[in-house]
């Protein structure tokens, strides 16, 4: 079994210090987090979904007994479970439990399949699986059998809803807490609190450490900047493993302020039009192609948003021409938000010009964001250039968990991470994003790594090469394109799609088009990098859409 060492914190002591002092960090735990709230306002309601809802006093209740019934398993604090769960009440419930018991979760999308599941729970070292039993139509049990067979490590199984009982359930292992009641909190401020996903360029995403004091600095700060209080109603419609819809403000920043969480099952103007309504929703977070969907049905359906004040708009970059639209047609303030699972997030702020947040895409939560934007030789651009986004700070990781060669490519030796982003820094110290600098594609808020997709295709005996790029994309703001030069017998499209499906991988990386060369260009064979190939391929499909 490999051995996973989860260390206290990834920043030097003299920026621990710094950071403490200058009161970022101020000592917290989720755990405690929830205990308090639960204290102060027991009977207010936190959480709503599924025909389920809990209170505050009710959710603390539930975290307990959760922790007493993992402790009871054979769980320790700094053991991990992948959890993979739909926006479902008990997702959160699950995760405070994870919390005060100092259990730590790997959060997984549920579009990821066996593929994702299985890279997570190795190289996070897990030893736990929590999932639903089915959702959108597929069966995660039968995920969750796979898994175990491909992962002797992995020594418990946890699935909500099972009804054919073939692993432990929920109802299970909070009935194993025998009325235990666990501290408030088995872990520190500077523990790991859970393992997020990256969405990075080369291969399957990395996982990120986020400690306690860190990431409950950003909803601090984010529920301050985005208006949050006790009142607030922020509707949950993206998938919730996501950092955006989990901090930004999120579900972790309105139970922070107090106020109450609405989850939907699907981000469709349909079902959250009828929520927003129904649970007079005050804020809520959405992905630009979904924003263009909402847009478009609040046109023609005129629903009733009265209660609606805020939508925060992030994942990939909003065009000026749809932000326009948003306070007119929706009759809301947009934010717009730009940021990173690994830490920096920035905000434009309510009280900004029209032009600011429409043109801009925000500017930094902390006076101690260390900005960087260099040009290709690592020189500081002039002011108002774009270059390449450099990054540290209170809640910027130092590194990601496990996987040394991805530090040595994305963080310099002084502590800064390298983001990827293309940006320009505004006078007034807002970033405005000019796209992405590698082998990325941003497919509806989903990141997509080229190389990835590019191995699995490959691995295809009908096919001698292949090259992923992306492609502009009116509504999911990019889409993918995989150039294949065949073997022999040219494969169908069709087939290489259902391959790369069948490899057990989340249905948005699957290309979205697919075109067949004869050859890549000579130079292109053993002498540059994939990185200019892809550039190469990607503007020779510009010319052809552009004449089309």
């Amino acid at each position: 079994m490999v051995k996973h060492i989860l260390p206290q914190h990834g920043w030097p002591s003299e920026y621990v210090q710094r950071y403490r002092q200058a009161g970022y960090w101020q000592g917290e735990t989720f755990g405690a987090m929830l205990r308090s709230r639960a204290l102060q306002h027991p009977d207010r309601m936190a959480v709503v979904g599924s025909g389920e809802q809990f209170s505050y006093g009710q959710l603390d209740q539930h975290a307990s007994r959760i922790a007493a019934g993992l402790l009871a398993q054979g769980f320790k604090a700094g053991d991990r479970i992948v959890v993979h769960l739909p926006n479902i009440p008990e997702f959160i419930s699950v995760i405070f439990g994870m919390f005060r018991a100092g259990i730590i979760p790997i959060y997984a999308l549920p579009a990821h399949r066996i593929t994702e599941i299985e890279h997570f729970a190795t190289s996070g070292g897990a030893r736990g699986y929590l999932c639903a039993a089915e959702h959108g139509g597929f069966d995660y049990c039968g995920l969750a059998d796979t898994l175990k067979e491909r992962c002797p490590d992995l020594e418990h199984v946890i699935v909500i809803g099972d009804l054919a009982q073939r692993h432990t359930s929920l109802q299970d292992l909070m009935a194993d807490a025998n009325g235990t009641e666990p501290p408030a909190t088995a872990a520190a401020p500077q523990d790991i609190a859970f393992l997020q996903i990256s969405g990075g360029t080369t291969g399957l995403s990395k996982l990120i450490p986020r400690t306690h004091d860190d990431y409950i600095y950003t909803l601090r700060e984010s529920a301050r900047i985005c208006g949050l209080d006790g009142d607030s109603v922020l509707l949950c419609a993206l998938p919730m493993a996501h950092n955006f819809p989990m901090s930004s403000p999120g579900f972790l920043g309105t139970l922070y302020a107090g106020g109450r969480v609405v989850l939907s099952p699907s981000p469709s103007p349909q079902d959250c039009f009828e929520l927003i309504a129904r649970e007079k929703v005050t804020q809520c977070s959405l992905v630009p192609p979904l924003l263009m969907l909402w847009l478009d049905a609040a046109e023609r359906s005129k629903p009733d948003l009265s209660t609606l004040r805020v939508i925060q708009v992030g994942g990939a970059k909003l065009s000026s021409a749809v932000a326009q639209r948003v306070q007119p047609v929706l009759g809301v303030t947009l934010q717009q938000v730009f940021g990173m699972a690994e830490g920096l997030v920035n905000y434009t702020r309510l009280g900004d010009d029209q032009d600011t947040i429409i043109e801009t895409q925000g500017r930094p939560i902390s006076p101690d964001d260390e900005v960087l934007i260099l040009d290709d030789a690592g020189v500081p651009v002039q002011a108002g250039q774009a270059g390449h986004l450099l990054t540290r700070g209170p809640y910027t990781i130092r590194g990601y968990y496990n996987n040394p060669s991805a530090n040595q490519r994305s963080f310099t030796d002084d502590g800064y991470y390298r983001t990827g982003d293309i940006v320009k820094l505004t006078p007034s110290g807002y970033l405005v994003v000019q796209g992405r600098a590698g082998d990325h594609i941003n497919r509806a808020g989903e990141k997509i790594s080229a190389e990835e997709i590019e191995n699995y295709l490959l691995s295809h005996p009908g096919v001698f090469d292949a090259a992923v790029v992306s492609v502009p994309d009116t509504y999911l703001g990019e889409r993918s394109c995989a150039f294949i030069i065949p073997k022999n017998e040219k494969p169908r499209a069709v087939e290489l799609k259902k391959w790369v499906r069948e490899q057990g991988i989340a249905e948005f990386k699957v290309p979205d088009q697919i075109v067949f060369v004869d050859t890549f260009s000579e130079t292109a064979v053993g002498k540059i990098s994939r990185k200019t190939l892809r550039a190469q391929l990607r503007a020779q499909l510009d010319q052809t859409l552009h004449n089309s």
